[in-house]
Order: C-alpha cells, then structure tokens, then sequence
C-alpha cells in the first residue's frame, strides 16, 4: 500500500514529461511524510552517483512509439558507462596538466602481462584508465607486456581482451558493438613491438659507459646487492671492459653465444649505495632461449619489465603512467630509463595518423616524458588476488578452471553473472587513493544487487520441490495467469520474458512484459514453505492451514502423504477455492503466507548451482603460522541441487548465444521470488539441460556470521549489553520488511517518523561506519575541506563539509579512511556547499591564555583525529550504543530538523566522550559496531564531537 503511492507518482512524473522518477518519490515524501531516499537509485550502467531513467528504458518506450524520458540527469548513449566519476588525487593532476597545457591529450594505457586472467583487481586499473581517458576525450592503448615468453600463452592474451571489451561495454545491450569496436586506441599494441628499439637502447646505453654486462650468478648478485640497512658492494665487472668491449659481450648474448644458466646479463650502472634497492644496478637484459608467442625464436635475450615498461611508454607518448603502489619503488628507475634513452633520440614515438605518439619527430629535448602515478591495489575479503595463488587453485583442482564462478577473475565473475555495470559500480565505490584497502565482498554483492534488481525479470524457481496436489480441481484443466515480470519495470525492450507465449522472440513484447504463468492442478512448492509441526511465527503451509499461491488461489492442507521407508513427506494434498483468485474483487480470507509454485505439468527440470565464497576466512591464510590460505577452502563453496523446478519462460530466458558475434553479450540474469539472483551457466546450460547458477543471494547471509564470529565484542559481558546491535536490528529488519516487501535496497531510515515511539536519545540519532572517498579544499573557506564520504547509502556517497583543513598536512591523507558519521542531520550550507552529513572527531584542548583580550575557558585544538571504526567495520554499517536496551519499532529518525529533534540531537552531542583508553563514549557507554567499539587513534580523554 505504502509503494503503491510512489510508483504511481512516478508514473505522473514521466507523463509530466519531468523524465526524472526522483520527482515523483520526492513530492510523495512530502504528502505522506516517507523518507524513501533509497528509490532513489543511480543509473547503474554509469557512475554518476545520481537518479537517472535508465537508457534502455527510455530506448524501449521509442520503440513502442512513446515519447521518451530526456535523460538530462545521466550520460547519453555516446559517453562511456566510466566516463563520470568522483573526483579524485589522480583526476586532479591530469586536470591540471591539461590546463597546463604540458599535455595536449591525456593518454594512458592498460598494460597486462600474458600470464593468467585477468582478475578483479586489475577491473579496477582499466576502470581508471579507459575511464579516464573517455571523460578528458584522450585515448587508452592496449599493450600487452610480452616480455617473458616462458610464462605467457594465446589464451590468456585472448581472455584478456574479452574482458576489457566486456568490462568496457558502453551500456547494457551494446556488447556487441563494443566487440566490433575496440575501446583502446588504434591497434593492439606489444612490448615485443619494440625489441628493437630496446636493444638499440641497450646499446646505447653501454656505449655510454651507463650499463654493462655482468657475469654474476644470481645468488651472487644477491649478495653484491645488500640490504636495506648495508649498501650494496660493486660487481667485479662493473669497471672492469671498456663500452666496446661490453658491447662486443651485449652482441654475444643476441647472437646466442652463452647457455641458459651460465649466461651473463646486462645491468645498468646508477648506484650501489642508493637508499633504493632498485637503483642498485638493476638488470636490463637476460638470456631466455623460448619461443616468444609473436615473434618466434627471433630472440633469446628479452628485456627486463622494468625497462621495457619505462621505454613503451615514452615512444607511445603516454602521458599519464598508472600503477599501483608496489610500483612507487620502481618510479626512480622508471625516470632513470627514460632520462637516459631519451638523448639517443631513439623515444622520438611510433604510430601514425590518429594513433601517432605526440612525441613523434621531436627533438630529444622536446620529448614529453610520462609520468608514473600510483594507487592503492585493490585487496578483496574472502579470496586471493595472487596471480600465482590463483594458478595454484587451478593446477591443482580446487577449483574448475579460471572461469569458475567462485574465482575472483573476470571470466569467473562474468560467468557467475555479476553485470558489468555491477563490476564498474563496485570500483567506483572503492575509490582511487593510495589508501591501504581490504574490501568486504558484500560491498561487491551489494553492488551486484543494485544492477540485477533493476535488470533481472522475476520468475519462480523451487529449489526442493515438493508436490501440491489440490483434490478438487476440475481435472485436466489449466488456467493462465498474465503476471508481471518485474514489480516496477513494465516496458523494457526484449522478448526473452514472454516465453512460451505467441508473442516469443518478438521485440515488441518487452523483456519486461507481463509473462504468461500457467496453472494446473498439480504444483510444486518449496519443501520450506510446508511445515508438520510449525515452530512459533511460521506463516506458511501447515497441516489444516491456509496459504495463497501467489498470483492464484488459498489452498488448504488437508493431507499429509509420507515416504514409508523413510518418513519423508512425498506429497501435500490440498483444497482451493475459487473464490480466492488473486486479484478477482473479494478475493477471499486473508491469509498471513504466500509462497512461489511450479506447475508440475509446465515445470523444467533445472540443475542450481549455489556458489558461496571460497575461502571461509577473510584474509585467507593470516591465521596461520605458514600463511597457508589452501587451509581457508570453503568446502561448501558451490552446492549442487539437481531436480529443481523452474517455470517455463525461465528455462529459457537468458541463454546466452553460442556463436561469435554475440560471445560477449550480456547474459541477462533472473530473480527467483524470495531466493535470489540467477543465471544459465555460460558454458553448460542448454535446452537440453538447464544449469542456473547463483549470482548472489537477495540479502547478506554473511553479515549476521561475521558478527557471531566477533561476538565477544557485540555481546558484551553484563546484562544487557550488546543487544541494541541485536534485538534492536531484528526490530528494525520486522518493520522494514513490513513497508518494503524485504527488497534488500530499502533501508530502514525510508520509514517515517510517525513509525517511530518516544526512545532514548541515543536510539534517535543515526550514526553509520563510512569511508572517506575523495577530500579538497573548500573554494571560499581555507578552514574547510569537503569530503566525498561513502556511507552505504545506494544513491551514492555524501557530500560533507568539516572544519578539518587546519589539522591535515593534505586532503588526500583523508582518502581512504574510515569514519563513523553521524546521517540523519538535516543537511546544512557551509559557505555555498550543501553538507549532508557529519564526521565525529575527537580532539584534545589547550587552555586559553591569560592575555589582555583573551576569554575565558577552553582554546584552540591543539590535535583533532577522526574517530575509527575497528578493523572489520562494514561501510553504512550501524554504529550502536553498547548495553542501551531497544525494542521493536526503535528507530532512528529520518531526520533531525525540528526543535525537539534538535534537542535530542544536542543532548546526544553533550553526552560525547572519548575514554582513557580513546574508546568513544555517549553518556558513559561505548559506541560500538559488529566488529568491536570505535576509537580515537592516538588521544585518551579527550572531547568528541
């Protein structure tokens, strides 16, 4: 009833020919006094952060003949889904250098090496640089670093550039043209595109007294190298030849003069006391006697990546070099190559025409040189990003291949089912900074979530069928039911929804038109939603009870048919009533349960695999002594339910074309009613025989383990502790699932204040685990800095404005930091900038002097901190008062605007503290989340506010 309103406000919007659905929810909060921010979902498909009308959507109405939604408030069809994006420290240097004019264009590349999949974290680095490059208009290039033919092979070079193409698709339905139309720039590049240009630098190099070959064995060099502490020692051949004679033994090592193993290598000569153990003479060439995948055995020496690297992106003119910070080390080396080369004029850029280095035919001394900027790797709870730990899982069996759906690879994620746009969604949420990170996996669910609730058509699934036979049925007769395919969506473009009906595979229908659900006298439920013996609150099918089959009749049980052999109850049998069909004026008695159904006549078998994740620890291995995370194997990480039963329009939808031009489609995924989100397996699903796998589930079964798992600290030790983290959340999620339906994307801040009962201060104001995205100066105020703060909110972060310029050496030691927030404070101006929420800081006082002029009490901060969550802390996680009793119904309010809101709000802030052991306390009592109580990092005693 409460949804009803909302919908039907949207509906009058885009009549209105306003084209935001915004307005509609918005102008409904106001009449009816519902705070339902979570509607308000961004376009997935771009990262705006803001409310759109989804395109296909608006493609679909045209189709249909219908005047369009304009889409003013997102990305049109020619801008990239990663062309909009939060600001962030990289974002404001190549601002700058445009503005500059050092650079004419921004051109970056993407730069992996031939030797394994791709895998969520370098989703993360062609995010940022296809991303980047798209927003400034520059371009990308596409190289592959095939400098070590040992390990490298065609199927991972060709995996690679699937998932680029895939990952890089400019919106849902275009993979297609994204496949016939590359997103980098001009051709597929290679390292090995240069070798000789390499070598000739190489060359030079020695010619110039500035690298020479050395005949140390490995472990010799090792020891020559020294430590981190003790400066390394010269090799005995650094002065001992002349360049000619170096040369002479460089031209040995071309020519194939030397064994593998006895073979000396080249080095460059910089510095074997530098602090920085990279600088140490590093080696530039070695001797490999493979066979290069390109090139053949043309070559058996190949260059270091290292040098490789630093040299491909001056002579493809790149501007802008991006990597992660394991590479900060490597920075110094990067610019002595590039420095020491450039006088050869050998960088002076490759290509032609459009793809043309901007560096071609200048001078040496006018060569633009890159710039090598880094950021924070990506680090996932509960798998591994090692490539070498993920070839472990793969030669050794534990998993089936690199596209297992349980593997952090994109060919696994993509195969599992997690949209694109959920992948890009996800990296966005995560930030650019050089911030440590160790993300969550529900935060990459969530993100699943958020796509696949807009994208995925409804459908039943019966996982552990059970048969229904309704005795008074007139026999042989099936009724159809025309039943919505999603709750929301009614004229989205496509024919996979309608199945089974006449109208299959025309365009017209709508992927998202009604389907035609047929019904019989014999169905199949759901071997939970039956229960003999009912444990109290169980709404469901009981002995002698009543539920509705949901869009068709209330069946009563009558009888009870058991397994002799085994007690197993085979068959439930049932009377209807046919004056109870959904819908129909006076549809009969109300009843408490409505549960999904198959027609047995109509069901198709389906194999279901479950996926969960693969390793039960968060970061695998860490617990152990040996740093084993085999140990970590969840052994429940895939469940495999054969005999399933699905309706009919869902043992067809989203089977994915076989043939090439539409491998990299998108393999529309399906929401089985109350279960999850599901997918036809890429590879084994087929008419003959349907496999469904798992995307996710539609909550987070994790999050309430996670929290048993820590649950000394959220239990606590007296009476009474701990359960405003318990009794008070199932309080919330009852009420919640009340207004929404139990849709996993509705908080329970969207319910309105008049739900609320007369509770403790600290029960009325919301405070929330957030992370710090992106932070600048304020334009008008040097006191202030605004902060882009992720919360959990699914609109996407807030804008905050703090007074915290004066206590940081720079904003960008804010990314990346987690914070507890305080969210339901009406948003406030600060100078010209809407901040929407607040950060809890603690600080310590000095003690104001006794000068002429000065007041009296407390003066300036002399250190201010913000407030930390404890490790493990779960962004838009709740943040609670330890020992504080809640009931059903205690809810934060929506928003803290009126007067005596206010004053709750202040005799919360008044009661502020942070403990002798920087523990942060309300009124004598810990803040505290799933994961322990919050803290101030350095000061004891202190104030907090």
């Amino acid at each position: 009833r409460r949804l009803k309103g909302p919908l039907r406000a949207v509906s009058e919007a885009q009549t209105a020919g306003r084209g935001n659905p915004d307005w509609g929810l918005q102008k409904l909060a106001k009449m009816q006094g519902l705070l339902l921010c979570s509607l308000l979902l961004p376009s997935v498909s771009g990262f705006t952060g803001r409310p759109t009308v989804p395109r296909a959507w608006a493609r679909a109405s045209v189709a249909e003949g219908k005047e369009a939604a304009p889409l003013e408030a997102g990305p049109t069809d020619e801008e990239s889904p990663l062309e909009l994006g939060r600001k962030h420290f990289i974002r404001t240097i190549v601002e700058d250098d445009l503005a500059s004019g050092k650079h004419a264009a921004l051109i970056t590349r993407f730069p992996p090496e031939p030797n394994g999949y791709l895998h969520i974290g370098h989703a993360k680095s062609i995010c940022l640089n296809f991303g980047l490059a798209k927003e400034y208009k520059g371009r990308t290039h596409m190289r592959f670093d095939d400098t070590n033919p040992v390990k490298e092979d065609i199927e991972y070079v060709n995996s690679i550039m699937e998932d680029v193409r895939w990952l890089t698709a400019s919106s849902r339905g275009d993979a297609a043209e994204a496949a016939g139309g590359d997103p980098w720039s001009g051709p597929v590049r290679h390292a090995s595109d240069y070798f000789d240009v390499f070598y000739d630098a190489a060359r030079y190099l020695v010619d110039q007294g500035l690298a020479y070959v050395d005949f140390l064995t490995a472990e010799e060099m090792r020891e020559y190298r020294g430590t981190l502490t003790e400066p390394g020692r010269d090799s005995p051949d650094r002065d001992a030849r002349t360049p000619a004679e170096n040369l002479e033994l460089l031209e040995q090592m071309r020519a194939g003069g030397f064994e593998d193993g006895k073979a000396p290598v080249l080095r460059a000569k910089i510095d074997m006391a530098s602090p920085n153990m990279n600088l140490r003479d590093p080696t530039l060439y070695r001797v490999r006697r493979a066979t290069h995948p390109i090139l053949g055995d043309k070559w058996c020496i190949y260059p270091m990546y290292d040098f490789a690297h630093a040299l491909s992106d001056a002579l493809e003119g790149i501007t802008h070099s991006l990597c992660t910070l394991e590479f900060a080390d490597h920075r110094p080396l990067y610019d002595w190559a590039i420095g020491a080369v450039a006088p050869s004029g050998l960088l002076d850029g490759f290509g032609e025409g459009d793809t043309a280095s901007p560096n071609k035919g200048k001078a040496p001394e006018e060569v633009v040189r890159p710039r090598q900027i880094e950021f924070s790797r990506l680090n996932l709870q509960y798998t591994v990003l090692s490539k070498r730990k993920l070839i472990g899982l793969v030669q050794d069996g534990h998993v089936q291949g690199w596209d297992d759906p349980r593997m952090p690879t994109i060919s696994g994620l993509r195969r599992r089912g997690i949209p694109a746009e959920a992948l890009r969604l996800f990296c966005e949420r995560v930030g650019i900074s050089k911030a440590e990170n160790n993300i969550d996996m529900s935060v990459l669910e969530d993100c699943a979530r958020l796509a696949l609730d807009e994208e995925a058509p409804r459908a039943f699934g019966v996982l552990d069928p059970v048969k229904l036979t309704i005795t008074n049925w007139p026999e042989g007769e099936v009724e159809t039911f025309e039943v919505p395919s999603h709750p929301r969506f009614t004229e989205r473009g496509g024919a996979a929804a309608a199945a089974g009906s006449e109208a299959a595979g025309s365009e017209a229908a709508g992927f998202f038109a009604p389907r035609q659900l047929p019904f019989s006298g014999s169905v199949f439920i759901d071997r939970e939603d039956f229960m003999e013996e009912p444990t109290s609150g169980f709404n469901r099918l009981v002995p002698g009870g009543q539920v509705r089959l949901r869009y068709a009749y209330v069946v009563t049980c009558e009888e009870v048919v058991k397994d002799p052999a085994t007690g197993a109850v085979v068959e439930i049998k049932a009377s209807y009533d046919a004056e109870t069909r959904a819908g129909a004026k006076g549809s009969g008695p109300k009843v408490k349960g409505i549960i999904q159904w198959v027609s047995e006549a109509h069901a198709v078998d389906a194999e279901v695999r479950l996926y969960d994740r693969l390793f039960t620890a968060a970061e695998p291995g860490k617990a152990h002594e040996d740093g084993d995370h085999l140990r970590d194997i969840n052994p429940d990480s895939v469940t495999v339910l054969k005999g399933c039963k699905v309706e009919p329009c869902a043992a067809v939808l989203a089977l994915e074309s076989k043939d090439d031009t539409a491998a990299l489609a998108p393999v529309p995924a399906l929401q089985f009613e109350r279960v999850g989100y599901f997918v036809h397996d890429s590879r084994d699903s087929a008419a003959s025989q349907v496999v469904l796998n798992r995307v996710v589930t539609l909550r987070d079964s994790w999050a309430p383990a996670a929290g048993k798992g820590k649950g000394k600290a959220a239990a606590g030790k007296g009476k009474g502790e701990g359960k405003v983290g318990a009794k008070a959340a199932d309080g919330v999620a009852a009420v919640a699932e009340e207004v929404t339906g139990g849709d996993p994307r509705y908080p329970y801040s969207s319910l309105k204040a008049s739900a609320q009962a007369k509770v403790a201060d600290e029960l009325r104001v919301e405070l929330r685990v957030g992370k710090v995205l992106s932070a600048r100066a304020h334009p008008d105020a040097e006191a202030l800095l605004i902060e882009e703060v992720d919360v959990g909110d699914a609109s996407g972060p807030r804008t905050v404005v703090s007074g915290l310029a004066k206590w940081v050496k720079s904003p960008a030691d804010l990314e990346g930091q987690m914070v507890v927030a305080v969210t339901n404070l009406k948003p406030a101006k600060m100078r010209g900038v809407e901040s929407a929420a607040m950060l809890l800081a603690a600080s310590s006082i000095s003690e104001a002097g006794e000068g002429e002029g000065e007041g009296e009490g407390e003066g300036d901060p002399e250190v201010v901190e913000l407030l930390a969550p404890p490790e493990g802390a779960r962004v838009g996680e709740r943040v609670s008062v330890e020992g504080l009793e809640a009931s059903e119904g205690d809810l934060p309010d929506p928003l803290l605007k009126s007067e005596g809101q206010l004053k709750a709000w202040k005799r919360f802030a008044s009661a502020l503290e942070c403990g002798p052991s920087g523990e942060a306390l309300v009124g004598g009592k810990k803040l505290t989340t799933t994961a322990g109580p919050c803290v101030a990092p350095t000061l004891r005693n202190a104030a907090l506010g």
